[in-house]
C-alpha cells in the first residue's frame, strides 16, 4: 500500500519560514519523481516544485528564490523549505510521487495546511 504523509504545515507570520516533509512508503522512492503542489481556497491545484530521481530540481516562478525542494532517498522523504513566506502562499500543500515509466503510478498525499498571516 502506497502512502505519502505530509507534515510541517502550520501558521506562520509573513516573512517567516516553514519546512514541509513528505514521507513515502510502499514505493521504490529513489526512482520516483517527486513534487510539491498547492491548492488555495477557490483555486485549482498548482505545481510548486519538482525533483527528479537524479535530484534535478525545477520551480515555478513564484517559488524561485524562496522555496527549495530536496530529497533524502535513505529516509524516503522529500522536503520543501519555504522562506520569505507571503499571505498568498496560504494553501494546502500536497506531495506527489510519479513513476515516469508507469502512468498509473501517480500518488498523492493528504495535504498539509500552510497559513501565512499576521
Amino acid at each position: 500500500q502506497v502512502q505519502l504523509v505530509e507534515s510541517g504545515g502550520g501558521l506562520v507570520q509573513p516573512g517567516g519560514s516553514l519546512r514541509l516533509s513528505c514521507a513515502a512508503s510502499g514505493i521504490p522512492f529513489s526512482i520516483y519523481k517527486m513534487a510539491w503542489y498547492r491548492q488555495a481556497p477557490g483555486k485549482q491545484r498548482e505545481l510548486v516544485a519538482t525533483i527528479t530521481r537524479f535530484s534535478t530540481t525545477d520551480y515555478v516562478d513564484f517559488a524561485k528564490g524562496r522555496f527549495t525542494i530536496s530529497r533524502d532517498n535513505a529516509k524516503n522523504t522529500v522536503y520543501l523549505q519555504m522562506n520569505s513566506l507571503k499571505p498568498e502562499d496560504t494553501a494546502v500543500y500536497y506531495c506527489n510521487a510519479k513513476n515516469q515509466f508507469i502512468a498509473a503510478a501517480n500518488y498523492w498525499g493528504q495535504g498539509t495546511q500552510v497559513t501565512v498571516s499576521s
